[in-house]
């Protein structure tokens, strides 16, 4: 099987990569460019040059794993699957494609023989698949990991490289820890267009029937609340029913189409104004028979409307679909993405994709109307954050920053500081002041088989035993290990840590007590007293009726320190029992911990 030219190219530059570091990469290669076939070729080759080592090819889907896998086997031979659901978990040929979760279970089977592992939807690279990477670089620390994505970018998160094929550092404001330390190549939307390898998607106009979706706001998980859900969804039966209509009327001369709804109740609203015979509805609580049963049909072209409720957005391919619907909204930009990936493939008979955005999608994400071209930025110091450029005084990469309030107006030089009127830097304890929250240069330098970030910090703490520059919240450092805490702050952190720890003796000013009488488990007539000091409440017993001992004293004290319980003690000194759990008070009016100054 021969690879287009941008295929071969994006294998090559993923080869090319790995060869000199061990340094994680990604392809940006978008739905409908042929992703198998790119896996295959580098699969193949990677077996080979490795003199015969294994390489785990991993997707999130049993469907994307076959078709993974049928990709290779036309190509250059036999593979195994390891995949539960895809009905197979074999190691039997050196080359495996398998779900995360079933090789997760057999990962203890893979010993130094793997020399890479390639990771198909590479933006959902997820704790359990580095997992399983890390269990693999335990016996070969020069596994190489590649990557390949649609959409190389996560909801919050940003990009997921650190840095484009040309060396550009992306930046902390569209990148949060990314995992890839690279794009290593990209395969343009356009590009396929323009070859005839992709459908153009065409934009279409929706009029004034349309929901009201941009006043939605995500929640602390990057959801959209439910309850916003509701108020832009249901109860709106007539306004779903005209734009259902408007699709049927804008689908005459189509051939497949696929509505996104945004809940399953949404989604039955849509089916009741659908011609019944001609339309299905796919949710997750689909059967898998049925579900199939209805894909099946719909490829076939027996049923041309199909509604769905979040799914089929990946690892779904129907050619002949030239309408893509959209009515609901989508928090991601990725999700967007794979929606619309869904209509763009070429078919007999289709001349473009019609894109009716009924939900303010594009809006949302592609503020300039074009859908290839999204507004891709990492969730930090708020999302709506002004950008400033820092040039390296060390590299000379250029990295944009979330920039600091400006108050005094400053003036800004070129490094990325604040200067004066007679161009001099504004120093402070850490040094000349940054215009941005920028700690670190983005900038990547290749040492020896890896990438490592430039070393230069617009603010740092100097270790006061060897002289390293360190990061200014760092506690220890990063050369000698030594302790960069100053004295002053290394006492308070203590104190704090003390006064966390009630096992530990404390003297506390008192707030507030009460007291009651009871009796005990053993019938005895008891005196419960509750202390609520700055820093907690607990309750101690005492036993005014006991002859001697231990009891006796500590009702005697009590008596005392309050005369005869008519007045609070100014502070109580007390101690928790760890192996009990009670506690125990030493002596009232005492000297209260101070936190060091």
């Amino acid at each position: 099987m021969i690879l287009r030219e941008y295929q071969q190219q994006a294998a090559d530059a993923a080869l090319s990569w790995v060869r000199k570091t061990t340094d994680p990469c990604i392809i940006h290669a978008p739905t409908g460019a042929g992703k198998s076939l790119i896996i295959a070729e580098i699969a193949r080759v990677l077996h080979d040059v490795s003199g015969g080592k294994r390489v785990l090819v991993t997707a999130p889907s049993a469907e994307l794993v076959v078709q993974d896998a049928e990709k290779f086997r036309a190509m250059a031979g036999p593979c195994s699957i390891m995949s539960a659901s895809a009905g197979e978990t074999s190691m039997r040929y050196p080359v495996i494609f398998g779900t995360p979760g079933t090789i997760k279970g057999k990962v203890r089977r893979f010993g130094a023989d793997f020399c890479a592992v390639i990771v198909d939807e590479g933006h959902r690279i997820t704790n359990q698949i580095k997992s399983i990477i890390d269990r693999i670089r335990e016996h070969n620390p020069n596994v190489r990991v590649i990557a390949l994505s649609a959409t190389p970018y996560r909801l919050g998160e940003g990009y997921v490289y650190a840095m484009d094929e040309n060396g550009k550092p992306v930046g902390e404001h569209a990148a949060r820890d990314p995992y890839y330390t690279a794009r290593v190549y990209t395969i343009s939307e356009r590009y396929l267009i323009e070859q005839g390898y992709l459908t153009p998607p065409v934009i279409g106009d929706i009029g004034s029937d349309h929901y009201e979706t941009l006043h939605m706001e995500v929640n602390s998980k990057g959801k959209f609340d439910r309850s916003e859900m509701d108020r832009a969804y249901h109860g709106h039966g007539r306004k779903t029913a005209y734009i259902v209509a408007d699709v049927v009327a804008k689908s005459q001369d189509r051939q497949g189409v696929m509505l996104f709804a945004a809940t399953v109740e949404h989604a039955e609203e849509i089916m009741a104004s659908l011609p019944p015979r001609l339309a299905a509805i796919v949710t997750g609580k689909t059967r898998a028979a049925e579900r199939a049963r209805i894909i099946a049909r719909f490829k076939a072209k027996e049923i041309k409307y199909l509604v769905n409720v979040e799914v089929l957005t990946t690892g779904f391919d129907a050619p002949h679909v030239d309408v893509i619907a959209l009515l609901r909204a989508t928090e991601s930009v990725a999700l967007l993405q794979q929606i619309i990936g869904r209509g763009i493939r070429i078919d007999d008979g289709k001349d473009d994709c019609l894109v009716l955005d009924y939900a303010e999608n594009i809006e949302r994400h592609c503020p300039d109307g074009d859908i290839f071209n999204p507004e891709i930025r990492a969730s930090f110091r708020g999302s709506e954050a002004q950008m400033i450029q820092a040039e390296c005084p060390g590299c000379g990469a250029e990295n944009e920053f979330s920039a600091r309030k400006n108050d005094d107006g400053f003036e800004i030089d070129q490094w990325g500081y604040f200067v004066d009127l007679a161009g001099n830097r504004i120093e402070t304890e850490h040094g000349p002041m940054p215009a941005h929250y920028g700690r670190r240069c983005m900038g990547m330098a290749k040492q020896g088989p890896t990438y490592v970030q430039c070393g230069h910090r617009w603010t740092l703490k100097e270790c006061p035993h060897c002289g390293e520059e360190n990061d200014i919240a760092a506690r220890r450092c990063g050369g000698c290990k030594g302790e960069l805490v100053n004295p002053n702050e290394k006492l308070r952190i203590e104190f704090k840590a003390m006064k966390r720890d009630p096992t530990r003796i404390q003297c506390d000013r008192l707030i507030d007590w009460n007291y009651k009488s009871t009796v005990s488990k053993r019938g005895n007539e008891c005196v419960v007293v509750t202390y609520t000091t700055e820093y907690r409440s607990f309750t101690v017993w005492y036993h005014p009726y006991v002859k001697g001992g231990k009891l006796r004293n500590a009702w005697l004290q009590l008596e005392d320190a309050t005369f005869g319980l008519t007045k609070m003690p100014a502070t109580v000194q007390y101690q928790k029992n760890a192996e009990t759990g009670f506690y125990e008070v030493y002596s009232y009016g005492g000297k209260p911990d101070e936190a060091p100054v």
